[in-house]
Formats: C-alpha cells, sequence, structure tokens
C-alpha cells in the first residue's frame, strides 16, 4: 500500500512540475509578444538623445538659436572649458550666441560612445564633439559628459560638460 501511495505522490508532483513548466512557458512567449517593438526606458532615451543630436548642430548650420534652446531643459547648465558654468533659462540662448557670434561656429558632429543608466528620469551620455567654423574646417574637437533628464517636453540635456583635446592658447 504504501508503494502505492508513494508512486501516486510523486506522479502528482510530476503532473504538477509539468504544469508549472507549460504555464512558465507560456508567460515567457506571451511576454516575449507582448512586448515585441516596444522599447526599454534606456533604449528610449537612447533614440530621444541621437534625435536630438542630430538637430544640434543645424542650429549653427541654420543660424537659429531656438534650435539650440529646446536641446536644453528649463533648469540646465552648460559647463564650457574656460568660463563659468551657465545656469538656467537663459544659458542655452547665452552660450549659442557665444558660440555662434564670438567663435564662428557653424557646424559640428556628435559622436556617442555610451549611455549609461536605466532610463528611469536622468540617463548620462559620453561622446567625442568635433567643431566646424564657416568654411568647413574642423577646428576644435574633444570630449563629453551629458546628463540628460526626461522632461515633460521629452528628454532634455540637464547638465552638458565638454572639454577640448587641444590645449588652450597661451596668452
Amino acid at each position: 500500500m504504501k508503494t502505492n501511495q508513494l508512486v501516486s505522490l510523486l506522479a502528482g508532483i510530476a503532473v504538477a512540475l509539468a504544469i508549472v513548466f507549460l504555464l512558465q512557458g507560456c508567460k515567457e512567449s506571451w511576454s516575449k509578444e507582448s512586448h515585441a517593438g516596444s522599447l526599454t526606458p534606456l533604449e528610449e532615451a537612447r533614440q530621444a538623445i541621437a534625435a536630438s543630436n542630430e538637430v544640434y548642430f543645424q542650429a549653427f548650420v541654420k543660424g537659429d538659436s531656438s534650435l539650440f534652446i529646446e536641446r536644453y531643459a528649463d533648469d540646465c547648465c552648460i559647463m564650457a572649458p574656460g568660463i563659468p558654468a551657465l545656469c538656467g533659462a537663459d544659458a542655452a540662448r547665452q552660450f549659442f550666441r557665444t558660440a555662434y557670434d564670438d567663435i564662428g561656429l557653424r557646424n559640428g558632429k556628435f559622436i556617442t560612445t555610451d549611455v549609461y543608466g536605466l532610463g528611469d528620469g536622468y540617463v548620462v551620455e559620453e561622446g567625442l564633439w568635433q567643431s566646424f567654423g564657416a568654411n568647413q574646417m574642423m577646428f576644435d574637437d574633444g570630449k563629453f559628459l551629458v546628463l540628460w533628464k526626461k522632461t515633460a517636453k521629452g528628454w532634455k540635456m540637464f547638465r552638458d560638460s565638454f572639454s577640448s583635446n587641444h590645449a588652450a592658447p597661451v596668452q
């Protein structure tokens, strides 16, 4: 009698395990199907950053500061080399005017090397940049770190810090 009870118990466990494995497989299949085509928050941030970076230097090509200003959060800080940080709602406009009028920036390129974070409100972009003048000759290049912030208007630059790969001119 005990052998029959043991066999019945083992058969019951085997059926229960089979059901669990079957349900787990259905759950994984459902999960993959229901999320097919959707982006993780980090992937969404990466795409938004790439789209913003495509527009960034077009502001200089067109001489349109509004395109530039739209890349930044209202409470941003731009931390350029050799000058104090520019912070607040007017920071992007101030920086654009300096870069366009005083430095002669007319185009450029960002090369994003990585984006860090979970995409849950803030991510950090790391990369390289190149700056071009009116003659389309590169006059400077360097590296950057940008802390991006998800706002009601989408992903915006919150803290923008960059430096040149070249020594500052001796004065």
